[in-house]
Order: structure tokens, then C-alpha cells, then sequence
């Protein structure tokens, strides 16, 4: 081995040791932050509607305006602003509003016309279906617009009807005599609703149709695959709503019902009584409550941003629809789809970094070692063995790993050469895209390798790169100055980064990116349909990772603190006492080692609230950690006068950042300091203080 070779392979290794050495010893530990693909409900108190579309929602505050969430490919959830609005109704991937003066707004996809409605202000109520449009006007007609495949958007003549509703691809009108008339597509019986006149309300969901009787009972017909069509027995009911493929129902005693399919848990409300409205979507449900809030369940994407609970977590990797983590004791958590075991990672507190890709994950051991597991059709799951790998790095079908030598392996789905590696031995990083590859090489430049369609294994030159990340049609590249490049696809945007300098981590996703600035802030850009490229605001954030339809961000969160023993000597307080300190004795557990005390840093009693005067460390190698911690007798004396027994607890500051405490009893003795009798020798002469080098000094000029 060359010299310069063996220089790269030492710092490789040296990134390697260091890397472990931040896990096993990290002065930070953190929370998990999630956001993008699964936020089911914002933070809203003054609603008085609610509409469940699809895959997003709507809700119409008290002030008239309309907040909207969810799935936003289509602006489908971004209502436009105005606070005149009256009512809301959310489709397929559109959305309708009807405003207090009788005109009726439209936003979202609009291929069939569905978001154009008619003009005029003598509307009075709407309805949004999949991808057509009603709208129930003041002389009780009824109008239609948009997809007429089925004629969905025809429905009958005749100025008698009260309500209106819009299924995917038929519809339902109730009429002022009680009856309803439907209309539409009629695969499965769904606009053909049953006779009689004492019909109150109508809904018209996915492929079946739900109506309310006088007396408080449900009728359904339509497909009734999954149950949907068949309500539960009872005449307390008081409000409807049908979804694609699951129903809901409200109670008098304000407690919700659901039935159908439930693979989401869309047919399964929460539990309460305080409930007043309520609402169907494609996956999901939402209800609105008496004080004007809303509950939202059902699908949450596959809850890949809903992290874990904690705040242990070292690194995250977001994946396509999961997501893993490391804790501080080495163990990996997932969560979200597990569709292939990807979410499941094994047991054991020997990791030491992850990498989660599209369907597989995998993980690097603390000796070298390599795990991986989730979808491995391309063998991209299953990696080579060893215990000389010091990163991984996942993609969509295939899979790196850096060596300590400064090599690089590959495996899994090789169609455009994504696997199959530059030779050298000087590269230092490794990033799995779509299908394709970058590494980082020793000399700060970048290669790449696998598809080029969008460009995106062509890299910029120059030697100034410090961090590479692979998306799956994009590259970025963090610069040695904190500036960002990027290159490959960039529909939308997600190549084209913010112009600054002051980042420090980037993470490109499959169609968005985001970046770790040096205040501890988040930045994020291109694709944002589900709020994935908009990260939370504030300034904690140690470590970022982007996914498919989500982000994950660790927060930097205080470790909780560790219980110690202590003995404090004297255990009682007398204040006439001559000696000088109180003395804290405390031993710290196995696993604080005597390089994790900051003897300069020092420790607090509380009461009295004041600081320590040293800190010695007694031992601790091998053994617990025992320490010596001083207190000024006289701060105690002055801040506690009573007489008794009383707690004091010691803190202090460990160089892990993280934090210890201990606590004891002492006993609070007030006496009258008892004056010492002077002899005429001492008269003779004037008192002055002790000094041991000014006696010293004077018996040698003797």
C-alpha cells in the first residue's frame, strides 16, 4: 500500500471511529420532528364545516375564511383568500365554496371543467364529486358542471329540491316532498335510491349512497363490498356522510358511528359526545366538535412522519414511506409502511448508522458489519458480508457500502450501472439515488455513475465538496464555503437550491430537498404538495432527512438528567462551626467516566441555590466515578435560618452535555459562636492573618 493510500484509508477510518464515538458519547441526544404526508388535521379552534375531500381536507372558520390541508398536487388545499365565504365542499382533487353573496368559487384540478362553475349569486348550496360539480340554486333547481362520462354532471329538471350531493361519479338530490331522485353512473345500484318521502338527508360516497329518515334511521344502497351500504339499526341518528369506501353516521348524543372499509381505520371514530358535524373522505374522516375544533383519523399516509415518541434519537433516514432511527443505546426504531418488513428492523444495540430506501433499509454495525432487510427482489436487501464497512447508503433497488480501505461495493437491480462502482481507494462518502450513484472523493470532488437522463450522475467539477446527496432524479452537493449545488431533474425545483452559505447538511428526497443551515434551521424547496418541503420553523435542528412525501428532523433536546448517591459531611448545619466547607460526597454510575467531569464547570446546591467552590474526582478507573464537591459553610448559614431537617439536591454538568443530580438531608443547628479567650501574649502584639509564605519568608531572614 502506497503512503497516500494509506493516509486515505487511516482518515476513513478516522471518520469511522469518530462517527461511532458521536453516537456512543454524543453531547446531544434529540426528539424526532415529522412533517409532510401526515398531517390529518392543523391546529384549528373556530370551525363551523368541515369537508373531507379525497386525500385532503377543508374547514370553514367562524370569520368566513377557509383553511385547507392535506394532499395539495392540484392546489386543491389552498383555498383562496376572502372571509365572505359561507360553505365548502372538497372532491376528488377539487374544491367549491359558496360565498354569502349566492356565487359559488371553485379551485384544483379542473381538466373536465369541474373547478368552473357557473356564474350568478342565486346559488345556495354546492357539492364536489371526484370530477364533477352541483350546486343547488335559491329556486330549487339544480345545476351540474364539469366530467359528464356517466351523466354525473345532468341532473334532472325541476325546481323542488332542497339538498344536493355529489358521489365520484353520481348524484343525489333530495326533494321538498321528502323523496330523492338520483342520477349518474349505476354500476353497483348507487343512484338508485329507494321510495318514499320521509327522507330528511342524502350523501352520495364512492360507489354507494347513504339517506337519513324523519324517524332517525339509515337507509344505504350501492356496492356494499366492504359493508359500506349497510348502517347499523337505531333511530337516533342525525347527520350522514358516505365516503369511497366507508360511512359515517352522528348520534343525538353527539358520539360518532362508522362502518365499511377500514384499512386506515377510517371507519373507526374516536370516542366522545361533544361531536356536532361530521365528514367522509376517500381515506379518511373528520368531525367537528362543539368548541369549534376538528378530530381527524384515518390514513396519515402511512404515518412515516409521525415519529416515535423520546428524546434519544442520534440520526434519522427517510425513507420512500417509512422511516428509522437510531437512540443513544444503539438500537434502530422504524415506523411507517411495512409493507416488505422495511419498518422492522432487527434487535440489537450494536448500530451504528442507517440508511432507509424506497422498500429495504439497511444498517452498519459497530464492528463493521453490515444488516439489511425490506423488499430484496434485486438482492438489494442482502448485503456482502464483511466487518470493513464504515457507511451505507440505500436507494431505490440497489445499495452501497464504503470500505475502510476507501473502496466502494454495490448490490442489488445494476440496469444502468447504478452498482457497479469507480475503482479506487480514496473516497470518503457514498449516496444512493433512484438509479443512480454519487461518491465523495478524498480530494473533495465528486463521481458519479448509473442513469444520467436528467443529468443528475454528472457533477459539477471542482475539489471544494464536502457532503454529497442522491435524490432520485437530482443531486445536491454541500461546498466547503456552506453554499449548495445541485444538479439532474428539476421540475420542480428540487434541483435548484436557495442561494446562501451558511448550510452545513443537505438531504435531497425523491422530488424535494432540504437543508440544515448553521443556526440550526431548516430550509426546503421543490415538490410541496403534501408539505414536505415547508419543515417546521425554529432553530434546534441537528440532523435533517427527506423522504417521498414527508421530512424528519431531530431536535436538540436536553438528555434527561442522571440520578447519583451523595452523602454530605457534616450532615448537620452548625453555623458556629470554625470549618470553612459543607461537603457533597457523590458517586455517579457505571457508566460516567471520569473524562465526562468538567471539574471547571460548577456544580449547584439547591437550597440554597449557590454554586460549588472545586470539584475533586477521587476515583473512578476502574469503579463508579466518586467526587468531592465543596460548599461555602457560610452561604448555607445565611440562606437557611430556620432550625430542622431539610433536602438539598446537587446538580451538575457533565462535558456529555448531559446533566446529574443527587440528593441528601441535613440538619439545620443554630448556636451562638462561643468567643475564644485571648492571652496577654497576643495583646502584645496586632493580630494579623495567617500566611504561611510570609512566615516561611521571615524564619529564613532570621
Amino acid at each position: 500500500m502506497t503512503r497516500q493510500n494509506l493516509k486515505n484509508s487511516l482518515a476513513v477510518l478516522l471518520l469511522l471511529l469518530l462517527f461511532q464515538f458521536a453516537i456512543a458519547k454524543s453531547t446531544w441526544a434529540g426528539s424526532i420532528v415529522g412533517w409532510g404526508s401526515q398531517k390529518i388535521i392543523p391546529d384549528i379552534s373556530d370551525s363551523v364545516m368541515i369537508a373531507a375531500g379525497e386525500s385532503f381536507s377543508l374547514a370553514l372558520k367562524a370569520d368566513g375564511t377557509i383553511v385547507g390541508w392535506g394532499s395539495n398536487g392540484y392546489g386543491e388545499a389552498t383555498p383562496p383568500s376572502g372571509n365572505d365565504l359561507v360553505a365548502v365542499s372538497a372532491g376528488g382533487f377539487h374544491s367549491l365554496a359558496l360565498k354569502a353573496d349566492g356565487s359559488v368559487m371553485a379551485w384544483g384540478y379542473n381538466d373536465d371543467g369541474q373547478a368552473t362553475p357557473p356564474s350568478g349569486n342565486d346559488f345556495v348550496a354546492v357539492s364536489a364529486g371526484r370530477e364533477h360539480s352541483l350546486a343547488l340554486k335559491a329556486d330549487g333547481s339544480v345545476t351540474g358542471w364539469g366530467n359528464n362520462g356517466y351523466g354525473q354532471a345532468a341532473p334532472p329538471s325541476g325546481n323542488d329540491f332542497v339538498a344536493v350531493s355529489a358521489g365520484s361519479c353520481h348524484g343525489l338530490a333530495l326533494k321538498a316532498d321528502g323523496s330523492i331522485i338520483g342520477w349518474g353512473r349505476n354500476g353497483g345500484g348507487q343512484a338508485t335510491p329507494p321510495s318514499g318521502n320521509d327522507f330528511v338527508a342524502v350523501s352520495a360516497g364512492g360507489y354507494h349512497s347513504l339517506a337519513l329518515k324523519a324517524d332517525g334511521s339509515i337507509v344505504g344502497w350501492g356496492s356494499n363490498h366492504s359493508g359500506q351500504a349497510t348502517p347499523p339499526s337505531g333511530n337516533d341518528f342525525v347527520a350522514v356522510s358516505a365516503g369511497l369506501k366507508h360511512s359515517l353516521a352522528l348520534r343525538a348524543d353527539g358520539t360518532i358511528v362508522g362502518w365499511g372499509y377500514d384499512s386506515f381505520g377510517q371507519s373507526t371514530p374516536p370516542s366522545g359526545n361533544d361531536f356536532v358535524a361530521i365528514s367522509a373522505g376517500g381515506w379518511h374522516g373528520l368531525a367537528l366538535e362543539a368548541d369549534g375544533s376538528i378530530t381527524g383519523w384515518g390514513r396519515n399516509g402511512y404515518g412515516q412522519a409521525t415519529p416515535p415518541s423520546g428524546n434519544d434519537f442520534v440520526a434519522v433516514s427517510a425513507g420512500l414511506e417509512h422511516s428509522l432511527a437510531v437512540k443513544a443505546d444503539r438500537s434502530v426504531t422504524g415506523w411507517g409502511n411495512n409493507g416488505y418488513g422495511q419498518a422492522a428492523p432487527p434487535s440489537g444495540n450494536d448500530f451504528v448508522a442507517i440508511s432507509a430506501g424506497s422498500w429495504h433499509s439497511l444498517a452498519l454495525k459497530a464492528e463493521g458489519g453490515i444488516v439489511g432487510w425490506g423488499r430484496d427482489d434485486d438482492g438489494q436487501a442482502t448485503p456482502p458480508w464483511g466487518n470493513d464497512f464504515v457507511a451505507v447508503s440505500a436507494g431505490v433497488y440497489h445499495s452501497l457500502a464504503l470500505k475502510a480501505d476507501g473502496t466502494i461495493v454495490g448490490w442489488g437491480s445494476n440496469g444502468a450501472g447504478q452498482v457497479t462502482p469507480p475503482s479506487g481507494n480514496d473516497f470518503v462518502a457514498i449516496a444512493a439515488g433512484g438509479v443512480h450513484s454519487l461518491a465523495l472523493k478524498a480530494d473533495g470532488s465528486i463521481v458519479g455513475w448509473g442513469s444520467d437522463y436528467y443529468g443528475q450522475a454528472v457533477p459539477p467539477s471542482g475539489n471544494d465538496f464536502v457532503a454529497i446527496s442522491a435524490g432520485s432524479w437530482h443531486s445536491l452537493a454541500l461546498k466547503a464555503d456552506g453554499g449548495i449545488v445541485g444538479w439532474g431533474c428539476n421540475d420542480d425545483g428540487q434541483a435548484a437550491p436557495p442561494s446562501r452559505n451558511d448550510y452545513v447538511a443537505i438531504s435531497a428526497g425523491p422530488l424535494h430537498s432540504l437543508a440544515l443551515k448553521a443556526d440550526g434551521s431548516i430550509v426546503g424547496w421543490g415538490r410541496n404538495d403534501y408539505g414536505q418541503a415547508t419543515p417546521p420553523e425554529g432553530n434546534d435542528f441537528v440532523a435533517i432527512s427527506a423522504g417521498y412525501l414527508h421530512g424528519l428532523a431531530i431536535k436538540e433536546t436536553a438528555p434527561p438528567p442522571i440520578e447519583a448517591r451523595m452523602k454530605l459531611t457534616p450532615h448537620t448545619l452548625n453555623c458556629a462551626a470554625l470549618s470553612k466547607y459543607i461537603k457533597a460526597h457523590i458517586v455517579l454510575p457505571e457508566e460516567i467516566f471520569p473524562e465526562d467531569i468538567d471539574v471547571n464547570e460548577p456544580a449547584v446546591a439547591d437550597p440554597p441555590d449557590i454554586d460549588s467552590e472545586y470539584i475533586r474526582i477521587l476515583g473512578g478507573d476502574p469503579g463508579p466515578v466518586k467526587l468531592e464537591i465543596a460548599f461555602e459553610r457560610q452561604a448555607f448559614c445565611a440562606e437557611l435560618t430556620e432550625p430542622g431537617q431539610i433536602e438539598i439536591t446537587v446538580t451538575g454538568l457533565l462535558t456529555t452535555g448531559q446533566s446529574f443530580y443527587a440528593t441528601d438531608t441535613i440538619t439545620i443547628k443554630k448556636t451562638e459562636a462561643k468567643p475564644k479567650p485571648i492571652n496577654q501574649a497576643q495583646t502584645a502584639r496586632p493580630l494579623r492573618p495567617y500566611n504561611k509564605s510570609l512566615l516561611k519568608l521571615e524564619r529564613i531572614q532570621k
